[in-house]
């Protein structure tokens, strides 16, 4: 669907004037349509039954900051999208309107997405990595593992955009030509933190940065609570890699619960304090154990593409030694030369030619201009 420069102002108006999420609007959206929900909030003037979205927006009513706030995100490769916009991920939404939202919870009314990315593209095969923002050398190492590896499995790497677990995920998966989301507690426009300011350049260059939250506006605890449902809501499975007794990722593995999104926890030493929350994920049955990427393909795709109990297992089963090496060696995305594959994989070049042609004939790789890629 195509939306009109009237209707898109509209979204942006009601995107700031109320806290997200705010159900209220929502509803009045559903039930006048933008435009006369826009109308009705700003003349303070809305149907019977709808007056909680005066409460809502008493406070912000009369700022209309929309045609700056489209403005300001466009200066940043930025765009709001809304449930009227084609890659609205609305399937991917649903488990927000429909699961237990008392606190902090609820679909969002838009979002504003800085990157090429599609909405609808990114729900289809993702991961959320979370965890402490004080990972240990542990930590940081099994994040990357896992992302790289997901990555070359075509799964899309989502997180916070945070120090820790967030920022070796995101790295990871930019490292391994994959595909990374950040979403925000704060405004499209903000970096948060600032030392991640080219990180998320990046992650915008070949991802998106996404946050329900209109530009300037900054990063509040409470935020951070609220935009861990919409990690949990657009990825296929969270995966907490480490977690304190106390943290953001624990949150965010409880709304994936609550969602009904499949939920793993990686072990870590006994002794560790960052693999506390983990444990006990584990052992009261609220996670799955995983270690390594197939793990979490099974939780993902139990029906059989990782290494689920009963599963038909996977493409790349019954190759050889040396076809296993040349299949890993080509990236998840992208093309790379015979001889980029002779040195990544540590084969001489007729090994190399001879493996590539029994992949190609098993439909694994393909030729691409100099190149190979995965098919």
């Amino acid at each position: 669907m195509i939306v009109d420069e009237a209707g898109r102002a509209a979204w942006a108006y009601l995107a700031r004037v109320a806290e997200p999420p705010s159900a209220p609007v929502i509803d009045l959206v559903e039930a006048l349509g933008v435009l006369d929900a826009a109308h009705a909030i700003r003349k303070r003037s809305v149907p019977s039954g709808h007056d909680a979205a005066l409460l809502a927006t008493e406070s912000r009513a009369d700022v209309d900051r929309s045609r700056a706030d489209l403005d300001d995100a466009q200066r940043i490769g930025a765009r709001l999208v809304t449930p009227d916009d084609d890659e609205w991920p609305g399937y991917a939404l649903l488990s927000l309107a429909t699961a237990d939202t008392a606190a902090r919870g609820g679909v969002p009314l838009a979002l504003w997405v800085r990157g090429q990315m599609r909405l609808d593209d990114l729900t289809l095969a993702s991961v959320a990595l979370v965890g402490s923002r004080a990972a240990s050398s542990y930590g940081e190492h099994v994040t990357a593992t896992l992302a790289s590896g997901l990555c070359s499995n075509g799964f899309a790497i989502v997180s916070g955009g945070a120090f820790g677990v967030d920022g070796v995920a995101h790295r990871a998966a930019l490292g391994s030509a994959g595909q990374t989301v950040a979403v925000m507690a704060c405004g499209i426009d903000r970096d948060y933190p600032a030392a991640h300011t080219q990180l998320l350049r990046e992650i915008a260059r070949v991802g998106a940065v996404i946050s329900e939250y209109p530009p300037g506006t900054t990063a509040a605890k409470h935020r951070f609570l609220t935009r861990n449902r919409l990690v949990a809501a657009l990825s296929g499975a969270t995966v907490v890699v480490e977690a304190g007794r106390r943290s953001g990722a624990a949150n965010t593995a409880a709304w994936a619960r609550k969602l009904g999104r499949p939920l793993g926890a990686v072990p870590g030493p006994v002794t560790s304090a960052t693999s506390v929350g983990c444990h006990r994920m584990i052992a009261d049955q609220q996670a799955a154990l995983v270690y390594d990427v197939d793990g979490v393909i099974a939780l993902v795709r139990p029906e059989g593409n990782g290494d689920a109990p009963g599963g038909r297992g996977r493409p790349t089963d019954g190759l050889s030694d040396e076809q296993k090496r040349v299949h890993d060696a080509i990236p998840g995305r992208g093309a790379v030369t015979l001889a980029e594959i002779a040195v990544s994989s540590g084969l001489d070049l007729p090994a190399v030619r001879s493996a590539l042609a029994a992949l190609d004939v098993a439909g694994l790789v393909a030729a691409d201009g100099g190149g190979w890629c995965l098919a």
